[in-house]
């Protein structure tokens, strides 16, 4: 097995083992505390309740009013399913913002949390990327192949366009799951895929957080799915992009080393002390005669000799009969 698979196979595998071990140490540090707030609450509500004879049908009216909306019933927001939600949004930086620690030990553990898992969560989507372009390279290479195509090499903007399918695709049919499942309008589903997968996160709109849906493994297994694939398609999507502007920059710049290395080329260098055609002594050893451009070899009677025109080459070989000698680079 190639290095580069087992280094993406043993990242996956640390990823996952990463998630487990947050939702676990979240569930631990969370759970407890928030079932206790949730009952004193419950009897908060009774206690008000009772005492300005309210209906349970008139709160809960008075509930959306003041809220703006439903409240979201997800379930146990702290147990392990809803406690693996939390550290996948946390290490994608997602951030939907819809659940928070409320313990200072639960705040602490989450920065630190951070701070290691979303390098890791990267190098993850980057390998992972680099693996979907070597699939989808071989893909291009293979239908033009069958095609006949007179070149089989596989262009960045054959990858850029395959990963951008690819990303499309992703988009669409998440949209119709989710579209499905939380009775969103698939315009809402899709804006939802698209503000999730590129990490924007804004929180208003969270699936898993109505019908205690989080109390659904299958469910939250087809979330984390979704969220783990599609990043690594948007990522490789991105990475190209990025890399193809970095090439267009790289090569801009060896063209212009290039054509400064032949300027440099095409200069005459001098050594040595010239006698010209009528006797004077240039002294090519001066800075400012290192070169034809920079040497002042007087008036064009000064560069006469045996031959007839008076062009630069014809003149340097006159001057052949010299103390030094001459380097002229054709």
């Amino acid at each position: 097995m190639k290095k580069q698979n087992v280094r993406t196979l043993s990242l996956i595998v640390g990823t996952f083992t990463y998630l487990l071990v947050g939702a676990a140490v979240f569930d631990r540090l969370e759970s407890l505390t928030a079932e206790h707030k949730a009952s004193i609450l419950s009897k908060i509500e009774k206690q008000w309740m009772a005492k300005h004879g309210v209906s349970s049908e008139d709160y809960r009216i008075m509930e959306v009013i003041v809220l703006g909306g439903v409240p979201r019933k997800a379930g146990k927001q702290w147990k392990f399913a809803g406690a693996l939600y939390y550290a996948t949004t946390v290490l994608t930086t997602i951030g939907y913002g819809h659940s928070t620690p409320n313990t200072i030990q639960g705040k602490i553990f989450t920065v630190i949390y951070a701070v290691v898992g979303i390098p890791l969560c990267l190098v993850l989507f980057h390998s992972i990327g680099e693996r979907l372009n070597k699939v989808f390279s071989m893909i291009i290479r293979g239908i033009k192949k069958i095609l006949k195509l007179k070149s089989v090499d596989v262009t960045d903007v054959d990858l850029i366009l395959a990963v951008t399918t690819c990303s499309t695709i992703t988009i669409t049919a998440g949209a119709a799951v989710f579209s499905s499942i939380e009775q969103w309008t698939y315009f809402d589903s899709v804006y939802y895929c698209v503000i999730t997968l590129f990490t924007i996160g804004f929180g208003d709109m969270v699936a898993l957080q109505k019908d205690k849906a989080l109390e659904n493994p299958g469910y939250v297994a087809l979330w984390l799915v979704f969220i783990l694939f599609g990043m690594a398609i948007v990522a490789a999507c991105l990475n190209l992009f990025v890399l193809r502007l970095v090439t267009m920059n790289t090569e801009d710049e060896r063209r212009d080393e290039a054509e400064a290395l032949q300027a440099a080329a095409g200069a005459v260098h001098l050594e040595g002390d010239v006698i010209t055609a009528n006797g004077s002594i240039l002294s090519i050893g001066d800075p400012d005669t290192r070169s034809l451009g920079k040497a002042d070899l007087g008036s064009t009677t000064d560069m006469d000799s045996v031959c007839s025109c008076n062009c630069v080459q014809c003149s340097l070989y006159a001057l052949g009969f010299s103390r030094g000698r001459f380097k002229y680079p054709l």
